[in-house]
């Protein structure tokens, strides 16, 4: 925001220096960017947050120097002249978006001259960066300028039938704007019509057609209050951005608009000539809501700012502010909240506003003020278990955006049947569909550190993934994705390292799953204590080539909120055994259909107590000696006791119940 040092002199004395008035107002929240001199005036640059859109314009700056420096604040009574003809009688407004336009206000001026505008006008826009394009349309920028409220100024006899239809753009629709360019419009978007096309696109910019121009002579007056999503999307859709849209995206003053329309015509009357039409349309779609009073008390001023600051003090702040006082007692003091401070809603928003016109340098750096030590939640506790094991492991964080395109959607989405959520404004080309795995995008890095020539591509990521629900809002659980070019074991143990570190007692256990994204016969799906807790298995040939990753990837998605279920994140001691361990190593021959995770929980239930370990170590296939559908598997497990040394008859005996069990139960032979 450009203010000039000139035109801000019109609301409030400054009898400080440019330079004193740039670094107060920055102490109390607007950032001074730079100060530069035109002319006779001096132009000032504030950096202007979010929620400061009352700051938007000169009044309102006018008003936090008149708070800091205690001066009184004079703001113009627009009360412009008007004729007998009935406004009513010659401008229809209809409003069938309410829900886009919650207020539309119009004016009609009759026998305007269009011309060049005076000097004074001029200057003051100059200074200010704005172009003079004729004194009508000066007029409506002047007053954005001065109060933040975007107003618009139609040629009446281009629009058609003296109407005026605030609603949504139809397919197809198009318009011509007043940068003389053609945009075309969707249904999200809302226009501004008359009896038959679009006039404007409502809050960002006026149509071409209906602009002033030379030999207009009848002007109508628009001033309103535009959705501020609406607008935003509309200015991004279709990449046409103006001081109005910026104005409307954060939020107008809504008991400012008709101020505005007054002053405009007030302006246009004395600089055009003309006449004012009896009256203003004014058409309240949405009333605004209720705002509730907010009530400061003083003890919490000094639990969060350290100090004492006279009750008389407060009041005095609050009321500069325009905060009128509602209730007042020794402990504690209720303001209501005016229109333009949409951004005051709770007692905390209260102190920080007499924090910064008190002065932030009156507060000692060393004042004591209380304090609680906050506690890390356990998602986010086990989140740093989980990434310092998996960067132990050699894994590297990866960051992806949560918004892809639909192929990347539809190449894995185990997780739901449901079709993925769209989005209405693309972050990236085509990218409009929010996630419902990560694995597409890990691999998607992965094809991009390839291209790079990166030998070591080892990546992981925590993020949402979102899973529509038929009715109501969507699931977004926190998933852990994994791409890796090691073995299908090696992922398999690292995640059995990552519930190791996590103290998950709960049983890891792998079912057979197939889906095109994984090679047939070489993936699972994983569960936790009987729950469904991910997918894990190697890349198809046809998924890599959808996403030109040239190497084998072994990829893995798990369920964050699973792992918090069973996670011990209290540092427990375990003591380690004294006594010695006992291992030894076993080769099956078994079916082809048997999985190691059947053989796994089969041995575990044999070994009993004394069984503490057990580890595959391979797989063999030899058809002439073992058969066809046979297949060996080796695999070792460590019997320990906690209470004495084991006997090496114990240990036969055991090793004897495992490989009569896996006989039993899955027809496995003993080799020799």
């Amino acid at each position: 925001m450009i203010v000039s040092w000139n035109w801000l002199q019109d609301y409030v004395d400054l009898a400080m220096s440019p330079d004193e008035l740039a670094l107060r107002l920055a102490m109390a929240g607007l950032n001074h960017e730079s100060t530069t001199d035109i002319g006779d005036d001096v132009a000032i640059d504030i950096e202007i947050t979010s929620n400061r859109p009352d700051c938007l314009g000169h009044i309102g700056i006018a008003r936090e120097v008149a708070v800091l420096w205690q001066l009184p604040l004079q703001v113009p009574n627009p009360q412009p002249p008007h004729g007998n003809s009935p406004v009513s009688e010659l401008v229809r407004v209809r409003v069938e978006a309410p829900e886009l336009c919650p207020r539309y206000t119009a004016r009609l001026l009759r026998n305007v001259t269009v011309g060049p505008s005076p000097s004074w006008l001029v200057d003051r826009l100059n200074a200010i960066g704005v172009a003079s394009i004729n004194n009508v349309v000066d007029a409506t920028n002047y007053v954005l300028m001065e109060c933040g409220q975007p107003l618009h100024a139609f040629d009446y006899d281009k629009v058609k039938g003296g109407q005026i239809v605030v609603r949504h753009a139809r397919k197809g629709e198009k318009l011509v704007a007043i940068d003389h360019r053609t945009y075309e419009l969707d249904e999200s978007m809302c226009v501004i019509a008359d009896a038959s096309s679009p006039v404007a696109l409502a809050g960002v910019m006026g149509g071409a057609d209906s602009e002033v121009s030379e030999t207009t002579t009848n002007i109508l007056i628009e001033s309103a209050d535009f959705a501020p999503l609406s607008v935003r999307t509309t200015a991004r859709l279709l990449r046409l951005h103006s001081p109005s849209s910026y104005r409307f995206e954060r939020g107008v003053d809504d008991q400012g608009i008709d101020w505005a329309s007054r002053r405009c015509c007030e302006l246009i009357l004395q600089i055009a000539g003309g006449e004012l039409a009896d009256g203003c349309v004014d058409v309240v779609a949405v009333p605004r809501p209720t705002v509730v009073p907010v009530t400061l008390r003083y003890h919490t001023l000094k639990r969060i700012l350290g100090i004492d600051v006279p009750p008389a003090k407060v009041e005095q702040i609050l009321t500069a502010l325009g905060l009128h006082q509602v209730q007042h007692d020794k402990s504690s003091i209720t303001v209501s909240i005016p229109s333009w401070r949409r951004d005051l809603t709770r007692e905390a928003d209260l102190v920080e506003e007499v924090a910064r016109v008190y002065g932030y340098d009156q507060i000692p750096e060393d004042v004591g003020v209380s304090m609680v030590s906050s506690r890390r939640s356990d998602a986010d506790r086990a989140g740093a278990v989980l990434r310092d094991c998996l960067i132990g492991l050699g894994f590297d964080e990866a960051y992806t955006t949560s918004v892809v395109s639909k192929e990347w959607s539809d190449a894995f989405h185990a997780w739901t049947t449901a079709p993925a959520l769209t989005v209405g404004t693309a972050m990236l080309r085509g990218a409009d569909h929010l996630r419902r795995s990560l694995l597409p995008s890990l691999l998607a890095a992965k094809q991009s550190n390839e291209a790079a020539g990166n030998s070591r591509i080892e990546l992981f990521e925590t993020a949402r993934v979102y899973l529509a629900e038929p009715n109501g809002l969507p699931q977004e659980p926190t998933m852990l994705g994994i791409v890796s070019g090691r073995g299908f074991f090696e992922v398999k143990g690292a995640i059995l390292s990552l519930l190791q570190a996590l103290h998950v007692g709960a049983k890891l256990k792998t079912e057979d799953f197939e889906d095109p994204f994984f090679t047939a016969g070489q993936c699972c799906r994983l569960t936790l204590a009987g729950n469904r807790f991910g997918f894990l298995g190697h890349v198809s040939d046809n998924a890599k080539g959808r996403f030109s990753v040239r190497s084998d990837t072994v990829v893995a998605e798990l369920r964050i909120d699973q792992l918090l279920r069973h996670a011990v994140l209290i540092p427990q001691y375990l003591p380690e055994s004294t006594f010695p361990a006992i291992r030894r190593e076993l080769n099956l021959i078994v079916p082809e259909s048997v999985r190691w995770s059947q053989l796994e929980e089969t041995i575990q239930q044999a070994g009993g107590d004394l069984l503490s370990q057990v580890d595959y170590l391979e797989t063999y296939r030899d058809p002439q000696k073992d058969g066809p559908d046979k297949k060996r598997i080796l695999f070792s497990f460590t019997l320990r006791s906690d209470q004495r040394t084991l006997t090496s008859e114990e240990a036969e005996l055991v090793t004897t119940q495992v490989v009569d069990v896996c006989r039993n139960d899955h027809q496995a032979v003993l080799l020799g």
